[in-house]
């Protein structure tokens, strides 16, 4: 029986290419020199920015989100959190990077998948929702369904097996 999951993941691979083109731009333009602005990654794939001012701040973060877009990463998938103020002067912003879908998000898309009538079953798998059905044509009806809700995660399909 044809089966997919769907999950919230970004692909890592351009968050990385997108960070390092920030980095790089941040290096490189006019008003970013002498100003100590900076990214970096932790071990859990978080963006910090460090910066001198809280300006600065905001328009490295700027410079992230527009790479990150360029890029094709869905910015749904980002969790910018307060700016802090750190050691000397400093201040700093870390962007965490979501994954996984919550409970009550995959509980919205089985019954986004049982209002669609399609012929298909929709089961919780921790993270990620597995849809299943005899048709190939009935679960593509539900890619299309869950994609046009638009919902404040990004949405892939893994795991497509015949």
């Amino acid at each position: 029986m044809p089966s997919f999951d769907i999950v919230s993941e970004l692909d890592m691979m351009e968050v990385d290419n997108a960070f390092n083109q920030a980095r790089k731009e941040l290096a490189q333009r006019y008003d970013f020199k002498g100003t100590s602005t900076d990214l970096e990654r932790d071990k859990d794939g978080a963006i910090l920015i460090k910066a001198n001012s809280e300006g600065r701040c905001e328009a490295a973060h700027q410079v992230l989100m527009e790479k990150l877009a360029k890029r094709g990463v869905p910015l749904e998938g980002l969790d910018p959190q307060k700016v802090e103020p750190a050691a000397g002067g400093h201040v700093r912003q870390l962007v965490k990077l979501k994954k996984g879908i919550k409970s009550e998000d995959a509980k919205k898309i089985v019954a986004l998948v049982k209002e669609s009538g399609l012929k298909v079953q929709a089961s919780i798998q921790g993270e990620a929702v597995r849809i299943s059905g005899k048709k190939k044509d009935d679960l593509q009806g539900v890619m299309h369904a869950v994609r046009a809700k638009n919902y404040p995660f990004p949405v892939s399909f893994q795991n497509f097996r015949d």
